[in-house]
């Protein structure tokens, strides 16, 4: 895995092989971020990464200069991983929780510009992630919420899924709140 551009661009990190990880392509990482670009300004995000697993997403979101990164997963492989990360590149804007991603939702206490969830392919009740984090305080009124997922869910019938893109076989949908 690599970090792909911004202040950390090419720095490499190996995840231990006994952590319960997906981590996202980095085929599919930049294309997602490379969307991003167009619309948001790095600088002005506070962003929450749920189900973080080695922190990929996180680790490049504080290398294209986010304000602040909360990554959050339940495994304390992967959030000692993560925060091993953090450490040797020197990011202090990232934060780790180690915390049930759901269980995190229900007692946020920060607003985020963007919300990005990876959540295991396999885990029964992904179809219920958008409406807890739509839902939710954490995520301020004209927020960003993006859901990685395989093609065994599709959001186009949900009024706030405003776009999907597929990379192979991942999947991103993107949302905003309706009001």
């Amino acid at each position: 895995m690599r970090i792909i551009s911004g202040e950390f661009k090419g720095r490499r990190f190996q995840a231990p092989d006994n952590l319960p990880v997906r981590p996202t392509t980095d085929a599919a990482k930049e294309s997602l971020f490379n969307i991003l670009g167009n619309h948001l300004d790095w600088e002005d995000l506070n962003v929450l990464d749920l189900f973080a697993g080695i922190g990929s997403i996180s680790l490049e979101f504080v290398s294209r200069g986010a304000r602040q990164v909360h990554a959050v997963d339940s495994f304390t492989g992967c959030t000692k991983f993560i925060q091993s990360m953090a450490q040797k590149f020197e990011m202090d804007n990232l934060q780790v929780f180690r915390q049930d991603a759901f269980e995190y939702l229900k007692r946020a206490r920060f607003q985020y510009n963007l919300v990005f969830a990876d959540p295991p392919y396999q885990l029964p009740n992904i179809a219920e992630i958008p409406d807890l984090v739509l839902g939710s305080e954490c995520l301020e009124k004209d927020g960003f919420f993006i859901l990685e997922h395989s093609d065994k869910y599709h959001f186009e019938h949900d009024a706030r899924c405003i776009e999907e893109r597929r990379y192979g076989k991942v999947h991103f949908s993107f949302f905003r709140k309706v009001f």
